[in-house]
């Protein structure tokens, strides 16, 4: 982890959906590599958000490999086939149905390299798009659970917000040799962006100043990072500077980036769609706490399933009003 924090940057040839590009980074990357295949339920038919449409034409059935379902089995079968050599890419179409292959991700693909006296690494890339949908999917299709998979050793974990990361993170899996949980924010798949020209690759670990500020540290990921800078926006009408950090890598994640705004701050605020509880924001808030001896304001979503009925789910979400909230309240 470099610390090296990236600012947005302005410069891109091609607008596409975040969706569209995790299509091109999977293409390119099977292009450059041979060994890099892809197996999930559907794919030869596009995959559920179609980020697979056409790569089955290109590639060919051995290659975009469409299963049978069953998740643990799709799990195993990319775990076997890493170790074997190839670099699987596993889709499991949304992060609540991974649930099902738990123990061949925790307990197999997780522990490998140490129980094996590191004589075998596992390049595999679990893809789960995770968080509430834009179909109100209720409390079994929109789960965020980022911080068990941050909490597991032995697992590189990835979230971005934008096309441009989606497709710089996805190629930068792809190309690690450790098992990468690649977390994607499916309520976004089908916003545009504007992604770098030619090879494009966003740095493991690194995370980005998504805007500047000088009065709060505002850190966040995924789904959340577009609430964040519309709550950024309004705090800075209302007087208060707010520099917005994209975490974008939970495991490594940028410790030195977050330590050097909140320095500069002194007064942080972390944002995430995950149930406050446990969540992932509670290590970085205990973090900024003991190198800078700071008060942290969490935000995030309460303890409850996420419900079916539209006006109850709208109560589950972190919105950008809540997220001001907190901004107003350590300024």
């Amino acid at each position: 982890m470099t610390g090296n924090v990236e600012t947005a940057r302005a410069e891109a040839t091609t607008t596409c959906t975040i969706a569209e590009a995790a299509r091109e980074a999977l293409a390119e990357e099977m292009r450059r590599d041979p060994t890099v295949w892809a197996l999930g339920e559907d794919l030869a038919a596009g995959g559920i958000f179609g980020a697979y449409k056409g790569l089955a034409q290109e590639f060919g059935s051995e290659r975009i490999v469409s299963t049978p379902i069953s998740e643990s089995m799709i799990m195993n079968v990319g775990f076997g086939a890493a170790l074997a050599g190839t670099r699987p890419v596993v889709e499991m179409r949304i992060l609540d149905f991974a649930l099902c292959a738990w123990d061949e991700l925790i307990n197999q693909i997780a522990k490998a390299r140490y129980m094996f006296g590191g004589q075998g690494n596992v390049p595999v890339v679990i893809r789960m798009p995770q968080g509430i949908g834009r179909g109100h999917q209720a409390a079994q299709h929109s789960q965020s659970l980022e911080a068990w998979l941050v909490h597991t050793p032995g697992l590189v974990v990835l979230a971005p917000a934008t096309a441009a990361d989606e497709k710089g993170m996805l190629k930068s899996a792809i190309r690690c040799d450790d098992p990468v949980a690649m977390l994607e924010p499916k309520a976004l798949f089908p916003t545009t962006g504007e992604v770098p020209a030619g090879e494009h690759l966003t740095p493991i670990g690194v995370a980005r100043i998504a805007r500047e500020g000088s009065d709060v540290t505002l850190v966040t990921w995924s789904t959340l990072l577009p609430t964040a800078l519309v709550a950024a926006e309004k705090a800075h009408e209302a007087g208060i500077s707010v520099e917005v950090i994209d975490l974008r890598s939970l495991w490594p994640w940028d410790r030195e980036a977050v330590m050097r705004s909140v320095a500069k701050t002194k007064r942080a605020v972390v944002a995430h769609e995950a149930v406050a509880v446990g969540g992932f924001g509670a290590e970085i808030a205990a973090s900024i706490s003991e190198e800078l001896g700071l008060r942290v304001t969490r935000v995030g979503a309460p303890r409850i399933p996420v419900a079916y009925a539209p006006i109850l789910e709208n109560t589950y979400r972190v919105s950008a009003e809540r997220i001001l909230a907190a901004i107003e309240r350590s300024a």
